[in-house]
């Protein structure tokens, strides 16, 4: 949410920014990419690929200068110690690096880098400069809540001179080879190499050193040439000091206090061919290549949280947030990475094959080479030996936190564009998307509801009364969600400013004053949420009785939290600034994003006294773990076919990524879409796990109600279709919840073997439900081709046809301009409200329809979650979870975590909901026996009836299918349904 076209609030503040928001004037046609930087204008980043270059050309002469010495080795109840020696000059002088190894209960392990001189905080700082002094090592704080639990019963199954190798998670399949010179440490899995850190030695920690000043080059042919030129202490002479010490970029320089203090390892995914995640980038799924090879980037990816407005499509470009997970996947195994480290990253990718035997069967494997580079912290690095991604996102989803359970409502459509301009025109909005028979559930305020930019306040002439507005939408079961930044406008007579500034809670500049930048008011300052101070007083900021104008169904937006400065390097925060604890903003910077994040969700838990809530917050900035705390969106994307299709694999990778609670802008943020594209955008956003439309100021008004037919009913259709799936939807959100799981889930993830799926991401599973959705992203395009995984049976979603499959192959569907492709996988049962309603409030209390999709063994089964959508009440058991299984003659519904469900305690929500029954059962592919079949038995609660059967022989444009019905068993009951 970002263009020049927004207003700062005062002339002086126009007159001052008027330098920004000239070179930002462009930016409305397309990102300017020299805004941002390549790795050779990134100092560090330079430094470690020309290191790398250097050691990939001296081949195996190249001697990696890491070594461990054994007598400094030790391991004991699950954790391993040492110290690695760096050489740093010719003569033999090294610096310590201590070294953990920790091995998890949870089948992890933790490889942890520290510098022994800056953990003893024996060096000295520049510019009289107040940061700390040690390597950054609180990003665990933020990113890890589990699954660190030392697995004691780890055991050593060698151990030498040579190095030792240790044995540990399930079933001990797990194993470390640790090898002491070169360092290096290989893992298994059943025996078998799978991935190893140091593996072409290219580890590179840049540890401390004194700047040493060379003195004024003496006079030569009667000239002095008086320039200082810089020199290590301990580095080689002529190594390129030039980015050591201060580096310069877009008019702003970098102080560097402590001089160079990379990290940086070479990692190897052995026989793997396809890697996975890093976000956020918008590209494809499957990562390219950046060191060489067809379609190869020449640029590594970058993790630098920022402010990329209208992005690049296929690009390693950073984006708005950063999860350093990778995973790499071959048949039927998968493994995967954690780096955890909060400064800005790079990582090249390099996919070799394998030498081999000429003499020997079968092809080289494909090894997948990878090179982390940080500019500071220590190094810390986390192994998921897998075998399975499911294995993989529940180990990760263990360490960092799964989603959290959300709102109900959220899961709905939001409508929303930067400006709805009054409470009048809220009210409007409202009106006609009833007046329409439009479902939706929250309308969003972008920044123009404040005073003057002046978050916590109203525009007093546009908002006069918001009470009423939220009243409004409360009557009609929605929400208001508005916009608040991190940046407090500097303007005096402000009480959030004044607060900020009395209890010292602002971001400092180099200096330990508070840091003032530019952003939407004008003169900023920024509130430091990595402060407990801080997140304390912004609670306060949200209590009904104090952010006045907000109520019950009132709830939040963060964007620009990467943090977006308009006036600083890159568009956001000068690296040497000081944050809480006096760490350096180039230290936290990735997760600066997740503390404002947070901070926010604390302050919704409770908003007056005896309130606990779930919140619903939308952040735009992220890091692992911010998974905990809302959903996200892509950002300011373009309203163009190329930005719709590449919305998927960008929502796909958040989901594997462990940050499954993402979307996109529906009919994009900037432009105006023409009607096919906003119906096609329309009909992929009812897929996506978060919904939203929204659109830029200058963009023409575009809700759903304004389309002329037939695109108003195809819009329309659209939505009521992803309203009759919410208890699917929110049944994927609780397997997410539970398990780490993606809620939509590509083709490598749901089917691991097979391997034409793997490249693919433009189609994808919704949850467990076996909902195969395609998703049309081109112009004028009315078939498509789906990929089939396997050799189960697939039907159409509509017409309940069984299509002619065959696994490993695509198969061509027609896909009309009012149609969606989506196909249902045989064996799978998934629960749909077929009563259309205005929004999922309304929806809370209504029947049930069961649609059963008979696999080709006669079998089905699926799952339902539901609780009251808000509380938490459901941790202690206020919650309905069934499992619908049908085998053999009978269809049953039993509790999913076996609980005796007439001991379950019930509360207000439970109490209603013993009147919410089964409606209808949808058998799809029912077995011709049963033509002649007008009844069945049903049994429950300790009663039995019979209830009517229809059976659909079916016709050339439908299938045949069984209907049941009215079943009138309670779903929160158990039941059976003989069919014999």
């Amino acid at each position: 949410m970002r263009t020049p076209s927004r207003s700062f609030s005062s002339w002086p503040a126009l007159l001052c920014a008027f330098g920004v928001l000239f070179s930002l004037f462009s930016v409305g046609v397309a990102v300017k990419e020299n805004d941002f930087k390549k790795c050779h204008q990134s100092g560090f980043c330079k430094r470690n690929r020309d290191y790398a270059d250097k050691a990939i050309a001296q081949g195996s002469s190249w001697q990696a200068p890491y070594k461990i010495l054994p007598t400094e080795a030790s391991f004991k109840d699950g954790l391993f110690h040492a110290t690695i020696l760096k050489t740093i000059d010719d003569k033999g002088a090294t610096v310590e690096l201590p070294l953990t190894i920790s091995f998890h209960k949870s089948g992890t392990a933790r490889v942890t880098v520290d510098e022994r001189k800056r953990q003893d905080k024996s060096i000295e700082l520049r510019h009289n400069s107040q940061a700390r002094k040690e390597r950054y090592n609180e990003a665990e704080k933020w990113a890890i809540v589990g699954g660190t639990t030392v697995d004691v019963d780890a055991t050593i199954s060698y151990s030498g001179e040579a190095g030792i190798k240790i044995k540990y998670g399930p079933n001990s399949a797990f194993e470390a080879d640790i090898k002491y010179d070169p360092y290096s440490i290989e893992f298994k899995r059943d025996g078998s190499a799978q991935l190893k850190l140091n593996d072409r030695g290219l580890m590179n920690l840049e540890h401390w050193r004194p700047k040493v000043e060379k003195p004024p080059v003496e006079e030569k042919d009667g000239v002095e040439n008086t320039e200082k030129k810089e020199e290590s202490a301990s580095e080689p002479v002529g190594e390129d000091e030039s980015t050591w010490w201060e580096e310069s970029f877009g008019g702003n320089t970098d102080s560097k206090p402590r001089g160079p203090e990379s990290v940086a390892l070479d990692v190897t995914f052995f026989g793997y061919d396809h890697v996975y995640g890093i976000p956020e980038h918008a590209g494809p799924l499957s990562l390219k290549e950046t060191r060489g090879g067809d379609g190869a980037y020449t640029e590594p990816y970058r993790l630098y949280n920022s402010d990329v407005f209208e992005y690049i499509l296929d690009s390693p470009m950073t984006l708005y947030g950063a999860i350093p997970l990778m995973q790499a996947h071959r048949k039927d195994s998968t493994v995967a990475i954690f780096w955890l480290n909060a400064a800005e990253t790079w990582i090249d990718i390099k996919k070799a094959k394998e030498s081999k035997n000429p003499l020997s069967l079968g092809s080289p494997q494909t090894n997948t080479q990878t090179h982390w580079i940080s500019e500071a912290g220590v190094m810390d690095l986390f192994i998921f030996l897998g075998p399975t991604p499911a294995d993989v996102s529940k180990a990760f989803g263990e360490l960092t936190g799964t989603t959290a359970m959300p709102q109900e409502f959220s899961i709905g459509y939001h409508q929303c564009r930067w400006n709805y301009v009054s409470d009048d025109d809220v009210k409007e909005v409202d009106r006609k998307m009833d007046r329409h028979q439009i479902p939706y559930d929250v309308i969003w305020l972008d920044i123009e509801y404040t005073d003057e930019k002046k978050y916590f306040t109203w525009d007093k002439d546009m908002f006069k009364d918001p009470i009423s507005m939220g009243q409004q939408l409360d009557v009609h079961g929605r929400k208001l969600v508005v916009i608040i930044d991190p940046h407090i406008k500097n303007s005096g007579g402000y009480p959030v400013i004044d607060e900020l500034k009395a209890n010292g809670l602002a971001v400092k500049n180099k200096d330990g004053k508070d840091f003032d930048g530019w952003c939407w008011p004008g003169s900023s300052m920024w509130v430091d949420c990595f402060n407990p101070s801080a997140i304390k007083w912004w609670k306060s900021l949200f209590k009904y009785n104090k952010f006045k104008g907000t109520m019950e169904n009132t709830w939040l937006w963060n964007d620009m939290n990467e943090p977006s400065v308009f006036n600083g390097p890159e568009v956001t925060m000068p690296k040497d600034n000081l944050h809480y604890g006096s760490w350096e903003h180039r230290d936290v910077h990735n997760i600066n994003g997740l503390t404002f994040h947070n901070a926010t969700y604390e302050a919704l838990l409770s908003r007056k006294k005896g309130e606990l809530r779930r919140p619903f917050v939308l952040t735009r900035s992220f890091y692992a773990g911010s998974q905990r705390v809302g959903a996200m969106w892509t950002g300011d994307n373009q309203a163009n076919w190329e930005h719709l299709g590449a919305a998927i694999p960008m929502i796909l990778n958040q989901g594997v990524s462990g940050f499954p609670f993402a979307g996109a802008d529906v009919g994009g943020f900037f432009g105006n879409p023409e009607a096919e594209l906003q119906s096609r955008w329309y009909q992929a956003g009812a897929f996506y796990p978060f919904f939203r439309g929204h659109a830029h100021i200058d963009a023409r008004r575009r809700e759903p109600y304004m389309l002329a037919e037939p695109y108003r009913t195809i819009v329309t259709s659209a939505l009521r279709l992803r309203y009759s799936l919410i208890p699917s939807w929110y049944t994927a959100f609780h397997q997410a919840h539970r398990d780490g799981s993606p809620i939509i889930r590509p083709m490598y993830w749901s089917h691991p073997s097979s391997e034409g799926g793997f490249g693919i991401d433009n189609q994808f599973f919704v949850g467990s439900t076996g909902i195969l959705v395609k998703p049309v992203v081109e112009k004028g395009k009315t078939t498509e081709d789906v990929y089939i995984p396997d050799d189960e049976a697939y039907f159409d979603y509509f017409t309940y046809r069984q299509l002619p499959t065959a696994k490993g192959q695509t198969l061509t569907v027609d896909a009309p301009i009012e149609s969606i492709p989506i196909l249902m996988r045989g064996g799978h049962i998934f629960p749909r409200r077929d009563t259309p309603r205005r929004s999922v409030q309304l929806m809370k209390f209504d029947d049930y329809t069961l649609v059963v999709v008979v696999g080709k063994d006669g079998t089905a089964e699926g799952q339902l979650y539901a609780d009251d959508g808000d509380s938490f009440e459901y941790q202690k058991g206020e919650y309905i979870h069934r499992t619908f299984k049908l085998e053999g003659s009978q269809l049953t519904s039993t509790d999913a975590d076996n609980r005796d469900v007439k001991s379950i305690k019930k509360g207000e929500w439970l109490k209603n909901m013993q009147d919410v029954a089964v409606d209808k059962i949808i058998i799809v592919g029912a077995p011709s026996t049963w033509a002649d079949k007008k009844e069945v038995q049903l049994e429950t609660e300790g009663k039995q009836s019979t209830v009517k059967l229809e059976y659909f022989k079916g016709d050339a444009n439908r299938g045949p299918f069984a209907i049941i019905g009215r079943v009138g068993a309670k779903i929160g009951a158990d039941w059976t349904i003989e069919f014999a």
